[in-house]
């Protein structure tokens, strides 16, 4: 059974940093690009970075390049992400991500609240 379980979220401060974890199970980890993504309240879902299964190239939305970096590590079936310089427009429920045969797989969420 496939399980991805982010963790790591929590409420910062302005410019603050936190760093998000992805526990995976059930399927071969290695095998696939892995991916996150947020939402906040009343607005749509958006992309936030993505990871290669092989050669680990990376990509970022514009919004969070240059403040977010997205890391695997195949040995523990974990794909993090380490979020510097937050923002407010950054709080969002995060959720990790990946798609086999069609399907889209999903966390359940970690939410990030930054504010003062």
């Amino acid at each position: 059974q496939v399980q991805l379980v982010e963790s790591g979220g929590g409420l910062v401060q302005p410019g603050g940093s936190l760093r998000l974890s992805c526990a995976a199970s059930g399927f071969t980890f290695s095998n696939y690009p892995m991916r996150w993504f947020r939402q906040a309240p009343g607005k749509e879902r958006e992309f936030v970075a993505s990871i290669t299964s092989t050669d680990g190239s990376r990509d970022y939305a514009d919004s969070v390049k240059g403040r977010f970096t997205i890391s695997r590590d195949n040995a523990k079936n974990s794909v993090d992400l380490q979020m510097n310089s937050l923002k407010p427009e950054d709080t969002a429920v995060y959720r990790c991500n990946f798609l086999r045969w069609g399907l889209n797989y999903w966390g359940q969420g970690t939410q990030v609240t930054v504010s003062s």
